[in-house]
């Protein structure tokens, strides 16, 4: 049997590229992933390795080993640095290239500082598995500094940490940090109460939770301050530095920041030299293609695509993921003859959050939840999406450990930038 002659590449591994792997499962193509890093992140839950919850390996699986059983998928480490779409070929920054004869970016986005960029070294963003681990080293050095410090206004600072966004990453870390500091943490200092300690989250709108029904922002800004969040709404951050934040006319002392407010696409537009909206996402017709080159795909973070009422698709795992569906099945149409155009229709399953190890709010449209019953949909849900049975297994236990011992095992401060003694 000859092999398959059309070729397929795919760059990024996130959700999107390797729900549209999975689908071409059978299809006559070969296909060439190609991917920076060699590992697929469960992004949802990187929080709770930022927060020591779980560790690295419990989100994060070899790209090799999940598509190992894919003859027709070769696998590649590398990092694209651009498109060459007249020669049809994915530039390597080592100065290699690919060529394709289909090609789906899949690129995801990074944190976005709205033109300050400047205060990344203050604020991290939590995309990636080293920022979580930096973010986790910064929560965990902040405890250790503070044990050390004599001045109370000082150690109050090394105390107080302020996190930026209100959206569910922002939720998120919020709930998490504050059960880790009044939980996990009390009775392990001798110079420090931990249960001192200030979690602020500031967002910039008038709710937090903003694509969820009011109601539920509601209830999850109640619950965080019922766990001992501080919450600040309609004052957007003008300026972070290593002495704290300042939002509308405030200055808060905080040593930790963490960034969650903001999104910005990869280079997938400037690669391609493609129109984009402001946050950088390239602007795809209805069925996912580049304008102008029928035979690019853009998926996930990387795309700016529509509703049929105007409204954007959302940039969350499940659109990543109905969309790769959606491309594999155009692309083995084609491969039949079946050139007809076809939009992209996105299904909305809901919006979920969890607000601490008791409390979550859950908004499927028809339904919605809060509470404890919410927060084991929650747990219920990811558990289901994570891949594997070790994994699913391994993460339940660690959440039932905490649950009812309130102990957090990831706790290890690894050597980095923050830690140079």
């Amino acid at each position: 049997m000859n092999e398959p002659s059309h070729h397929v590449v795919v760059v990024g591994a996130g959700f999107g590229g390797l729900e549209f792997t999975r689908a071409l499962v059978g299809a006559p193509v070969r296909i060439t992933m190609i991917d920076k890093r060699n590992h697929h992140l469960f992004q949802p839950l990187l929080y709770q390795v930022a927060t020591t919850a779980l560790a690295t390996s419990e989100v994060a699986w070899p790209i090799r080993h999940l598509l190992r059983k894919r003859k027709d998928v070769t696998t590649l480490l590398a990092t694209v640095n651009g498109v060459d779409r007249a020669g049809k070929r994915v530039l390597l920054e080592d100065g290699g290239a690919v060529a394709y004869e289909t090609l789906l970016l899949a690129t995801g986005a990074r944190h976005a500082y709205f033109g300050h960029d400047e205060w990344e070294p203050f604020a991290p963003g939590l995309k990636t598995l080293e920022d979580a681990t930096t973010i986790r080293r910064r929560i965990l050095l902040a405890f250790e500094l503070a044990e050390r410090e004599t001045d109370p206004a000082k150690r109050q600072a090394l105390l107080t940490l302020a996190i930026v966004g209100g959206g569910p990453t922002g939720v998120e870390l919020a709930g998490t940090i504050v059960e880790l500091a009044h939980v996990t943490l009390r009775r392990e200092f001798r110079n420090i109460d931990t249960r001192q300690t200030r979690v602020v989250l500031i967002e910039a709108g008038d709710r937090i939770l903003p694509n969820f029904a009011p109601k539920l922002s509601d209830y999850a800004k109640k619950a965080l301050e019922r766990l001992g969040v501080t919450v600040e709404l309609g004052r957007p951050v003008t300026r972070c530095d290593a002495e704290g934040v300042v939002f509308g006319e405030t200055h808060l002392p905080a040593r930790t920041i963490l960034w969650a407010a903001g999104v910005a696409a990869s280079p997938a537009a400037e690669w391609l030299g493609a129109a984009a909206d402001r946050a950088g996402r390239v602007l795809v017709e209805p069925d996912l293609t580049v304008p102008g080159s029928p035979e690019i795909f853009v998926i996930g973070d990387a795309a700016h695509a529509l509703r049929p009422d105007g409204r954007m698709v959302p940039g969350v795992a499940p659109a990543a993921k109905q969309q790769g569906w959606h491309v594999a099945a155009t692309i083995k149409a084609r491969l039949v003859g079946d050139a007809t155009p076809r939009p992209f229709r996105y299904k909305h399953d809901g919006d979920l959050a969890t607000i601490g190890k008791r409390a979550a709010a859950i908004d499927f449209g028809w339904i919605k939840l809060t509470g404890w019953p919410a927060w084991w949909l929650w747990g219920l849900a990811h558990i289901y999406f994570l891949i594997g049975f070790r994994n699913r297994l391994a993460v339940s236990l660690s959440w039932l450990w905490i649950y009812v011992t309130g102990q957090r095992s990831a706790r290890l401060i690894t050597q980095g930038d923050d830690d140079k003694s």
